[in-house]
C-alpha cells in the first residue's frame, strides 16, 4: 500500500481519530481501501463508523446531513469532504435502487451490505490492518469482480450495480466472475426502471475513461447497451462499428461530448437530441454533440472549405473536440491523416484576432437602410460576414457600401 499520502488522507485520519477519541470504532472503508491496496491514489476518502449521524454531528459540529435516513454526513476538512457513515444493514428494496429501510450495525453486517468484495474492505489507518470479512484482498489479487453474496440478488436490490460492475470491472482491468456476469445479462433489462440521471453519470463515465473500449465490450456483452434508454435500441451492426471508432480515441480521458459524438456520429440532430434528452444530459452537452456530428462531414471536404467557414468553426469551443473527432473518423475508416494536417496547417496561419472579428456592420445598419426585420435581414447580415471572414472586406465602408448593394438587390 505504497501511496503517497495526501490531504485528503490526512483529513480521513483526522475524522477517524476524532472519532476515536470519543470513544467510537472508526475505519476507512470501500473504494479507497481497495484502490490503496492497488496503489493507487484514491480520490476520496469515506469513513465507516458505529456512531450514529446525531453523534458525529455533535464530534464535527460543522458536518453536513447527505443522507441522514443512511446514517450519512459529510465532514470538510483541509478542503475535502470525508464522507463518514454508520454502521448499517439495509432492509429490502423495492424501487430497484435504495433500501426500503436500515438499521444501524456493525463492521460486518455493513461490509455484508456492499455490493463488491473488493467494495467491501475496511482499513485502520493507524495500523494499516485491513479488515476483510468478504475475501476482498483475494479477488483484487486475482483481479476478479464478485458480488459479495448471491450476484442475482445483489442486483435485483440495486439495478444500477451493474452498470458498476461494468465500470469497476473495465477501469480496473479485472475479470467479471462469471455467475455475477450471468446474473448481469439475466437482470440487464430492469436497467430501464433507474433514473436516467444515474444512468448517464456511469455511463459517461465508462465513456470518457481510457478503459473506454473495454467498458462498452463489457455493455454488449452483458445486454446492458441494449437497455441504456429506449430511445436508442442496440443495433449489431452500428454498435460493432463503435467498437472499432472507440478504439481510435487516444488512450486517456477524453471530452465526455466527443465521447458521445462517437457513438452517435451517424444520427442525424433531430435523434442525437431525443437521446440524450432521454438520457438527461445537458443542454449544452446536446448542443456540442449536434455540432460535431454535423460538422464532421464539412472536414473531409477540405479543399472545397472556405476561410469563411473555417474561421467560424475554429470560433466554437469544441473546435479542438472536433479535430480529435476528424482524426478518430479518419483512422477509423483507415486513412492517412493528410487531410487533417492540411486543415491544422491552414488554421495555424490564422491569427487569432481574425477568427472572430466584431462584425463591421449591425442590425441597426440595416434598419437604417429600410429593410425590415425578418429572415432576409438575418442573412444580408451574414452574407456581408462571411465576406468580412474570407477578406473579401477589410473596412467600415466596404462593408457598408455591400450591404447596400445587397438591399438594393432585394
Amino acid at each position: 500500500m505504497s501511496v503517497p499520502e495526501s490531504d485528503a488522507w490526512n483529513a480521513a485520519l483526522y475524522v477517524v481519530e476524532k472519532l476515536r477519541a470519543g470513544n467510537h470504532v472508526a475505519l476507512l472503508a470501500g473504494g479507497c481501501v481497495r484502490d490503496r491496496l492497488m496503489a493507487i491514489s484514491p480520490k476520496d476518502y469515506d469513513v465507516a463508523t458505529d456512531a450514529t449521524p446525531k453523534t458525529v454531528k455533535k464530534i464535527f459540529p460543522w458536518a453536513r446531513r447527505v443522507g441522514a435516513k443512511f446514517g450519512v454526513m459529510l465532514v470538510r476538512r483541509h478542503g475535502h469532504d470525508i464522507e463518514v457513515a454508520t454502521f448499517r444493514a439495509d432492509g429490502t428494496y423495492s424501487d430497484g435502487r435504495h433500501p426500503d429501510e436500515v438499521r444501524f450495525g456493525n463492521q460486518e453486517e455493513d461490509a455484508q451490505r456492499r455490493d463488491f468484495t473488493i467494495n467491501g474492505l475496511f482499513l485502520d489507518p493507524t495500523t494499516n490492518r485491513i479488515i476483510d470479512y468478504v475475501d476482498g484482498q483475494k479477488d483484487i489479487t486475482g483481479r476478479v469482480l464478485r458480488t459479495i453474496g448471491d450476484a442475482a440478488r445483489r442486483f435485483g436490490e440495486d439495478h444500477l450495480r451493474m452498470l458498476r460492475a461494468v465500470r469497476f470491472a473495465a477501469r480496473l482491468g479485472f475479470t467479471i466472475d462469471p455467475p455475477t456476469l450471468e446474473a448481469i445479462r439475466q437482470h440487464a433489462h430492469r436497467l430501464e426502471v433507474i433514473s436516467a440521471e444515474r444512468v448517464w453519470l456511469e455511463f459517461g463515465m465508462i465513456l470518457t475513461a481510457p478503459s473506454r473500449v473495454t467498458g462498452w465490450e463489457l455493455l454488449l456483452k452483458t445486454g446492458l447497451r441494449a437497455h441504456l434508454v429506449k430511445e436508442w435500441p442496440a443495433d449489431e451492426i452500428e454498435d460493432e462499428q463503435t467498437t472499432r471508432w472507440l478504439t481510435t480515441l487516444p488512450p486517456r480521458y477524453v471530452d465526455v461530448a466527443l465521447a458521445m459524438a462517437v457513438c452517435l456520429r451517424n444520427c442525424d440532430s433531430k435523434r442525437i437530441e431525443r437521446i440524450c434528452r432521454a438520457l438527461r444530459t445537458s443542454k449544452q452537452l446536446i448542443e456540442v454533440v449536434s455540432w460535431l456530428v454535423t460538422s464532421l462531414p464539412m472536414l473531409h471536404n477540405e479543399d472545397s472549405l472556405e476561410t469563411a467557414d473555417l474561421k467560424l468553426l475554429m470560433a466554437r469551443p469544441a473546435w479542438p473536440v472536433l479535430l480529435e473527432l476528424f482524426e478518430a473518423d479518419l483512422a477509423a475508416s483507415r486513412q492517412n491523416n493528410h487531410a487533417l494536417r492540411r486543415l491544422q496547417d491552414r488554421a495555424g496561419k490564422i491569427p487569432e484576432g481574425e477568427i472572430n472579428p466584431p462584425p463591421l456592420v449591425s442590425g441597426a445598419d440595416v434598419s437604417d437602410l429600410g429593410l425590415p426585420p425578418g429572415p432576409t435581414y438575418s442573412r444580408v447580415l451574414d452574407e456581408v460576414y462571411r465576406a468580412q471572414l474570407n477578406g473579401v472586406i477589410g473596412s467600415r465602408e466596404d462593408a457598408l457600401k455591400m450591404l447596400r448593394r445587397l438591399v438594393r438587390s432585394l
